[in-house]
């Protein structure tokens, strides 16, 4: 923007400088013109004057020392045919000037002054100041070359005011479309320093109030997600009481099963609401890995698993947190144990990246090859609820990162996960 307004404002006072430059311009030559004429007229009328009471010697010297003051060529035509002062041809002009009428008459190569003088015994007689183009032109040159100076100083200052004043328009707008890229990455707190124009500053104002808006909701839902956990817990308890008082041991102990995967599934969805609507977490991704692959070790010990871990040497931070990080990693890992045979090897490997963190979870068992479309919500073709994948994919991506599927070494899946640093700027 303040490139454009540069332009903008250099191409105007262009124009405007044209428009008013080079009808200066040309007074400046016809005043240089009218000035020369003038002087020139001034030489010859002096000349003249003297022509009717000197002899020839005297007028020669006087028609030289005027010429050598003002510059230029003094002529004196006599009635008798002889010429006084700087050779000169007897043009037409002359002929005309001789007959009593004073003029003043263009030449290839100048400008001719003629100053007749009448009342001579022989006729009249004519004094000729001859100026060339250089007299016509003189000190124009120099006038054109300071107007074009003053002219592109002009537009230097114009556009060093408009970028002044662009940037004080631009600044406050680059502000805001900083602090909007913060609020869509989750930091609720950042707001706006209100300044530039009044309609930049109200924009200002409405996105403070907006930001504080959302705010506002995002509280409203964590309060109506705690509400709706305390709704929900007495009639889950009322139904597991239920179930216990039931005469059939086998029918308490289904019914049971089923409350508590019930209470579980709610659990879960008001954990992940409070989770979307509170601030970004992060944790130690190195920490969080070891303690999951730690617990899952021991049943694959029992299922003669073999299981490799690599982690990088120190804590690796990622913007995501702890307790969403253990539920990606056991959703994972148990889709590993699910979908694999007993004893099929599997590793888990952490890495740094430039941007956060990726993680490598891989099987030796028979890939993705005869499952439909693994990532899709709810779909799943080896039997399961097909969540399991989802939960890891949209962990990567609420930490800015992604989740890809491939195949491992061993012919078996990979699932990577990128997960995004927190400190990480939008």
């Amino acid at each position: 923007m303040r490139r454009w307004l540069a332009l903008l404002v250099a191409a105007t006072t262009s124009l405007v400088l044209i428009a008013l430059l080079v009808p200066l311009g040309l007074l400046v030559r016809a005043l240089a013109e009218s000035s020369a004429v003038t002087q020139a007229t001034a030489e010859a009328q002096s000349v003249a004057a003297s022509v009717g009471g000197a002899d020839t010697t005297a007028l020669a010297l006087t028609a030289e020392r005027t010429a050598a003051s003002g510059g230029h060529p003094i002529t004196v035509f006599l009635p008798g045919g002889q010429v006084v002062g700087a050779q000169a041809p007897r043009s037409p002009a002359v002929e005309l000037a001789a007959r009593g009428q004073s003029l003043t008459a263009e030449t290839p190569s100048g400008l001719e002054v003629l100053v007749a003088v009448q009342g001579l015994p022989g006729g009249t007689a004519v004094v000729r100041a001859y100026l060339s183009e250089d007299d016509l032109r003189r000190g124009v040159s120099q006038a054109w070359t300071g107007m074009l100076v003053l002219g592109l100083v002009l537009i230097g200052v114009g556009i060093l005011v408009a970028d002044r004043l662009a940037l004080a328009l631009t600044r406050p707008m680059t502000q805001l479309a900083r602090v909007s890229h913060r609020l869509a990455a989750g930091d609720l707190d950042a707001r706006t320093t209100p300044g530039g124009p009044p309609e930049v500053r109200e924009v200002a104002r409405a996105l403070d109030h907006l930001a504080g808006r959302i705010t506002d909701l995002l509280a409203e839902e964590r309060e109506t997600a705690a509400d709706i956990s305390h709704r929900l817990r007495t009639p889950l308890t009322g139904l597991r009481l239920e179930a216990e008082s039931l005469a059939d041991p086998e029918e308490a102990a289904r019914l049971g099963a089923r409350v508590d995967a019930l209470e579980r599934a709610v659990t879960s969805v008001i954990t992940d609401v409070r989770r979307r609507s509170s601030e970004q977490e992060s944790c130690d991704a190195r920490a969080v890995v070891a303690e999951r692959v730690r617990f899952w070790s021991v049943l694959a010990e029992d299922q003669g698993r073999p299981n490799d871990l690599d982690l990088p040497p120190g804590p690796l931070p990622v913007a995501v947190g702890a307790a969403e990080l253990s539920a990606c990693v056991d959703a994972l890992l148990g889709n590993v144990f699910a979908h694999t045979p007993e004893g099929a090897a599997f590793s888990v490997r952490l890495v740094a990246t430039g941007g956060g963190a990726r993680l490598e979870v891989a099987d030796s068992g028979p890939g993705f090859g005869h499952r439909g479309a693994p990532l899709e919500r709810g779909a799943s073709g080896a039997g399961s609820t097909g969540l399991g994948l989802d939960i890891a994919r949209r962990t990567a991506e609420t930490s800015g990162g992604a989740l890809r599927l491939e195949a491992s070494r061993s012919g078996g899946a990979m699932v990577v996960l990128e997960l995004g640093s927190p400190l990480a700027t939008p």
